[in-house]
């Protein structure tokens, strides 16, 4: 398994609206996968954990919302690690999009 991808995702739209738009979205990421991908979720808390499942491979994800950010953390298997500098773009480049 490489490093995780950590990064934070600022916001000022409080605690639950960022829930409710993270629920209402989390499908969004599935469709931007080509090809498609499966995605699960739940809530611990403040903590969404979810596992996007596409291509033979399961990448397993958490998001801990607080006040003023979203911080994620994305846990690559394998050889996506390889990918992972790219990915970690794609993520902080669309992730904003899930909270509109």
């Amino acid at each position: 398994m490489s490093a995780p991808i950590e990064l934070d995702i600022p916001h000022s739209l409080g605690k639950q609206a960022v829930r409710d738009r993270l629920d209402g979205g989390i499908g969004k990421i599935g469709r931007m996968i080509p090809g498609g991908a499966q995605v699960d979720h739940r809530w611990e808390g403040d903590t969404m954990h979810f596992t996007v499942g596409a291509m033979g491979q399961s990448i397993g994800c958490r998001a801990t919302v607080s006040d003023a950010n979203v911080h994620a953390i994305v846990d690559l298997p394998g050889f996506l690690g390889l990918f992972a500098g790219k990915i970690r773009d794609v993520i902080q480049q669309e992730a904003p999009k899930l909270l509109k």
